[in-house]
């Protein structure tokens, strides 16, 4: 772009907790939680801590598809992370994912807990549990999960990496 800024990465990075736009708050570069803060549990056995971004969506669309199928085992409790306010960063939801991102979930159904985060490894565990929407003829299979890590990884910057980088990001590159 022309009359921008050249950009130029730091040979150090630190963080300017200031540098970041509307959306500063939302990222960290370090892990671990930033306060106490306990999630609630509900009546089912999966628990979703999400919000209604695109990522956020994937997950509650795929468990209605689910219980639209009479898979009861799909009934679910979602919970809002106000991802604005840092609830991703309270000590329950890092136990649950780590990097303090939406979605988040916690299947109670067994003996012991099993946590899932990133909503593709998300899709692909209720896809194996429920036995449906993932193929199991090998070429079908492998057809399948490359469009859902093509979604993953591409899809966003079409969408909202693209939005990002063209309204937020504080230098134009």
């Amino acid at each position: 772009m022309s009359g921008s800024p050249e950009y130029a990465p730091p040979k150090v990075w630190t963080w300017n907790k200031a540098n970041g736009g509307q959306f500063a708050s939302i990222n960290r570069p370090i892990a671990g939680p930033t306060h106490e803060k306990e999630l609630p549990i509900g009546r089912h056995p999966l628990q979703l801590y999400s919000l209604g971004t695109p990522n956020g969506q994937k997950v509650t669309i795929m468990l209605e598809e689910l219980l639209a199928l009479g898979h009861s085992g799909a009934e679910y409790d979602a919970w809002l992370i106000r991802i604005g306010d840092g609830d991703q960063f309270g000590s329950d939801f890092v136990k649950i994912n780590p990097n303090s991102k939406i979605p988040a979930l916690m299947d109670r159904s067994g003996e012991k807990p099993i946590r899932v985060f990133e909503s593709g490894a998300i899709l692909t565990y209720l896809a194996e549990k429920f036995g449906a929407f993932l193929p199991t003829e090998p070429g079908e299979r492998a057809e399948c999960l490359s469009w859902l890590f093509w979604q993953m990884g591409s899809a966003p910057y079409l969408g909202g990496g693209f939005g990002h980088f063209y309204a937020y990001a504080p230098v134009k590159i």
